[in-house]
């Protein structure tokens, strides 16, 4: 039975294909995963992919892509795979999710992908049913061929998850394992917001056993105040899983409510609706 604990990426034994249960996402999504050599331009230290390394995807097998797609949601839909490996009250598919082991946009052939699965959703009737879902570091947005992926998203009635951990460089250095100027970060935040709905992810945790300091959460709405009316929203979540990466043992959950808090500070000072998951 898949649980909301357990994300591996073999769960049904292909290549680029993986069903979860997403607690964000409210049931099954199922997983494009295009880093099959766990390859990411970042490195955060709350991943959970084991043997991360930085790079970029090996060449992608679009042709398998479109029959691994097209072979699970046939299970799905029509196959006992529900029954068999959901339980009963998430037994509902929510997305087709381009997540996995590293970041999706930095595969050359990302737009082909997000036409495969615009034409396996066709096929089964569910263009505009079943949402297509982009998770990314939103690095890459200044580069055409990611752009075009993501305007083709938003054609098929998707959405896409730009992450957002921290604001102030020097945080994010250390958090991401990236130099990152905040300028930059809004310039592809608003490209991404006009290309397709967009929503914030925030992962928001203890480190070294210390809470991110009021500097910080007043950096983080300074950084997404004047966005507020482009986006779609922000999700700031928790830590749900085990990091992978050698940093672990100083990462921790903070109490649901001081995320609690942290939301209704972000709604105070920039308008834009936040939902928690702790």
């Amino acid at each position: 039975m898949l649980t909301t604990d357990d994300h591996r990426r073999d769960s049904a034994n292909l290549r680029y294909v993986y069903p979860v249960i997403s607690r964000r996402a409210g049931g099954v999504s199922v997983g494009i995963n295009l880093n099959s050599n766990n390859a990411c331009n970042w490195a955060c230290l709350y991943c959970q992919v084991d043997d991360l390394r930085r790079g970029a995807p090996p060449p992608l097998d679009l042709a398998l892509l479109e029959r691994e797609l097209t072979q699970f949601l046939d299970a799905a839909l029509n196959g006992d795979f529900m029954i068999r490996a959901v339980p009963p009250a998430a037994r509902r598919l929510m997305d087709v999710a381009f997540s996995g082991n590293g970041e999706p946009t930095s595969a050359a052939e990302f737009a082909a992908a997000v036409d495969c699965v615009g034409r396996v959703l066709e096929k089964f009737g569910l263009t505009g049913k079943l949402m297509p879902r982009l998770i990314t570091n939103g690095s890459l947005l200044h580069r055409p061929q990611v752009a075009a992926g993501i305007r083709r998203l938003g054609e098929l009635g998707g959405e896409v998850w730009f992450k957002v951990d921290r604001a102030e460089p020097e945080a994010v250095a250390e958090i991401n394992g990236v130099a990152l100027a905040p300028a930059r970060v809004t310039a592809h935040l608003a490209r991404c917001a006009a290309l397709a709905p967009t929503w914030v992810q925030t992962c928001w945790f203890a480190l070294d056993g210390r809470a991110p300091s009021a500097a910080a959460r007043a950096a983080y709405c300074a950084l997404l105040a004047p966005l507020a009316g482009q986006l779609a929203g922000i999700h700031l979540y928790g830590l749900a899983r085990p990091s992978r990466q050698a940093a672990a043992a100083r990462l921790t959950a903070l109490p649901a409510g001081e995320l609690t808090a942290f939301a209704d500070e972000i709604q105070k000072k920039t308008g834009i609706r936040v939902l928690v998951s702790p």
